[in-house]
């Protein structure tokens, strides 16, 4: 059962968009690798605002994300590639998974 996520928003720096666009992306690969989360969201809201909304079975999951390959690349373009991004724990109430 899902009961911890993150919230992440993002904020491109001008004229960097295709690149969050293309880290995002490729960071699902990553995602993919990492046993404790087993849902993973990259989201775009509008022309520069982007989004990351992962989920966890637990708050062991939501640690090991928070200091795994994903966040280290994405707190390392902070000031490149974007602003400083908006990171919110959350809590999940219901959820509804595949399987």
């Amino acid at each position: 059962m899902i009961t911890r996520a993150l919230f992440v928003r993002l904020e491109a720096k001008t004229g960097r968009e295709h690149e969050v666009e293309r880290f995002l992306r490729s960071a699902l690969d990553i995602v993919d690798t990492e046993d404790g989360t087993p849902l993973g969201s990259a989201l775009r809201f509008g022309p520069s605002t982007f989004g990351i909304f992962d989920a966890f079975p637990d708050e062991a999951g939501r640690e090991a994300h928070l200091n795994g390959k994903v966040a280290e690349a994405l707190l390392g373009s902070v000031g490149e590639l974007v602003q400083q991004p908006t990171i919110e724990q959350v809590d999940v109430l219901a959820s509804k998974t595949p399987g």
